[in-house]
């Protein structure tokens, strides 16, 4: 109705204003009689040859017409939002996510869409949860071993791979040159555990059907300290592929054997029943696309290490961190 009225007034005339709107005479003569009931005043004089402003329509046409640039410059920022030109973008991933997974995707987003605000927040599974129910994360990157649910009724989860389970070890250990090994061959080992007053037990060996009990070791909080009680000879831990990229060289990554090994899911998620901005349905698209390309990457990796050494015949038994990673495209 505003776009007809600046337009009635601009032409002076219904029937050119008709035909400048694609409306009938009579359609738009109707919405000028609507909004006149609306504002509650008479905008039009009607004369034998048009129509011109009352002196109430004179006063109303720059509020129409400023409104007009308003209803423009909205449905411009809309236009933006979907075509990835503004907006935010608001990730949450838990630690181990972040050492390569994360950082490669939000690096591709990034350059893809510059203008797009992005944002990360690192922090477990439970708390990523937490923070996409409560409206501040778009998107989290979670994950759960077997027997571990999450609520599929309140969380949308697109599954990205399953991601192998190593035991890191010091590089001096007697198994450090070893490519896998049995859960039997761990007993009276020394475990470097997580702090238990958190969710994110995943570097103790509670997710290890061990028998006998482990030994207690020392528990800490945060991956660099573990990785660090692991290199100085106090323990071992578990590692997760998706992480083997960023462990420190004094460490060396040795598999679980057959029915030994363990993986655990890993999902992008967001909340079930929500639209997805554009920013996110594109930042999953992406997520995906580098999830392929990491396993195909360190697949390829995992094979070469597999080839007998030149002029050994031998295989390589050093797990690099390629090669364990490459454990993820298996699942």
């Amino acid at each position: 109705m505003l776009r007809t009225f600046c337009e009635t007034a601009r032409l002076g005339s219904v029937t050119a204003a008709a035909q400048a709107l694609g409306y009938t005479q009579s359609a738009l003569s109707r919405q000028l009689t609507v909004l006149e009931a609306t504002v509650g005043a008479k905008l039009f004089d009607r004369r034998a040859r048009g129509v011109s402003l009352t002196e109430h329509g004179r006063s109303f046409l720059p509020h129409a017409e400023a409104l007009l640039e308003r209803l423009d410059a909205a449905r411009r920022d809309l236009q933006a939002l979907d075509e990835l030109e503004q907006g935010r973008l608001r990730v949450g991933a838990f630690p181990t996510a972040v050492a390569v997974l994360i950082p490669r995707a939000m690096a591709a987003f990034q350059a893809a869409h510059p203008a797009v605000s992005l944002s990360l927040v690192e922090g477990t599974t439970r708390h990523q949860l937490v923070r996409l129910l409560d409206g501040v994360a778009d998107v989290a990157i979670v994950s759960a071993f077997p027997g571990q649910a999450l609520d599929e009724r309140q969380f949308q989860l697109t599954h990205l791979f399953d991601d192998a389970m190593l035991i890191g070890v010091p590089r001096d250990h007697p198994l450090s040159g070893r490519r896998s090994l049995r859960l039997d061959e761990l007993a009276g080992e020394r475990w470097i555990g997580a702090d238990t007053s958190d969710d994110d037990r995943l570097l103790g060996p509670g997710q290890l059907p061990l028998a006998p009990s482990p030994r207690p070791g020392f528990v800490v909080r945060e991956w660099t300290a573990k990785l660090g009680l692991v290199a100085a000879g106090l323990g071992i831990t578990l590692v997760p592929a998706l992480a083997a990229a960023a462990v420190r060289p004094d460490i060396t990554l040795v598999g679980l054997r057959g029915q030994d090994a363990r993986r655990r899911a890993i999902y992008a998620a967001t909340v079930r029943g929500l639209t997805q901005p554009p920013a996110t349905r594109e930042f999953l698209r992406i997520l995906e696309l580098t999830s392929n390309q990491l396993q195909e990457k360190y697949a390829k990796a995992a094979r070469a290490a597999d080839r007998p050494q030149p002029g050994t015949g031998t295989q390589s038994t050093a797990w690099s961190a390629e090669h364990a990673l490459g454990e993820c495209s298996d699942a």
